[in-house]
C-alpha cells in the first residue's frame, strides 16, 4: 500500500512516465515491492534497538495486569526477522499481527481487533493503541480504543535517540508544537513525548473508565 501511495504522488508518477512512457500500474507496484523486500529484511536489524525506557514501561504495565499486543506496518516476513531481535533485547509482546496477516491493514481496525480476539479481551473501550504514526492512531480510533500518540520516536521527529537527547529545551518545545500539528488531523486522545510517559496516561484512562467515559465520545 505504501509503494502504491508513493507511485500515485504526482512528482513520482510524472518521473515514472518520463522514464517509461506511461504511468505506474499494479504490476509495477508488485515488481518494486519484490525488489524492495529483500533490502528491507536485510536492513531492519540495523534499526531494531529498543528505545530507552520502553522495556521498563512494558514491565510496569504488565505488573499492572495489562496484556501487550502489537500491530506493525511491516509484513510477516520482515517481522520474522525483527521479532527474535526484540526478544533478545527483552521485549516480547503477547501477540503480534503483521500488516499482511489481515485483509486490510492500518488505518483500518483489523490488526488491532485481531489482537483483541487473540488476547481474549472483553471490551475494546478498555484497550489503548499507542503509535507514532497517523495511520496507527486512526487504527485505534477505528477499533474503538483509546489512542496515545508518541511525538519523538517516529518519523515526525526523525532523529536518533542520541540526537533527540541533545536537543535544547527550546528546540524540543518547537518540535512539540510542530508534531502536535501533524497529529492534529487524527485527534489522538493523548500525546506524549516518549513511551516512558505512558504509565500515568494508563492510570488516567482507568479513572475515566471508572467514571463511565468511553474513547468514542472523548476524541480531542
Amino acid at each position: 500500500d505504501h509503494i502504491h501511495t508513493l507511485c500515485n504522488q504526482p512528482n513520482i508518477s510524472e518521473r515514472f512516465q518520463r522514464q517509461f512512457g506511461r504511468l505506474p500500474n499494479d504490476i509495477d507496484v508488485n515488481e518494486i515491492y519484490k525488489r524492495f523486500m529483500p533490502l528491507q529484511i536485510a536492513k531492519v536489524g540495523e534499526y531494531s534497538t529498543l528505545i530507552p525506557g520502553a522495556l521498563d514501561t512494558i514491565t510496569a504495565l504488565r505488573k499492572g495486569g495489562l496484556k501487550i499486543g502489537s500491530t506493525s506496518g511491516y509484513p510477516k516476513e520482515v517481522m520474522e526477522k525483527l521479532i527474535p531481535l526484540a526478544a533478545n533485547a527483552g521485549y516480547s509482546p503477547d501477540y503480534i499481527v503483521a500488516s499482511d496477516e489481515v485483509p486490510k491493514g492500518r488505518p483500518g481496525p483489523a490488526q488491532a481487533l485481531a489482537n483483541v480476539i487473540a488476547l481474549g479481551l472483553d471490551d475494546v473501550a478498555a484497550c489503548v493503541k499507542i503509535d507514532d504514526t497517523l495511520p496507527g492512531i486512526l487504527e485505534g480510533h477505528s477499533a474503538g480504543m483509546w489512542t496515545v500518540g508518541l511525538r519523538f520516536s517516529g518519523n515526525f521527529l526523525g532523529l536518533t535517540w542520541d540526537e533527540y537527547s541533545a536537543l535544547s529545551s527550546e528546540r524540543l518545545n518547537s518540535e512539540r508544537q510542530r508534531i502536535d500539528a501533524l497529529f492534529a488531523p487524527c485527534k489522538s486522545h493523548y500525546l506524549i513525548d516518549t513511551i516512558s510517559e505512558l504509565p500515568p496516561i494508563i492510570n488516567d484512562i482507568n479513572k475515566r473508565l471508572e467514571r463511565g467515559e468511553s474513547p468514542a465520545n472523548n476524541r480531542n
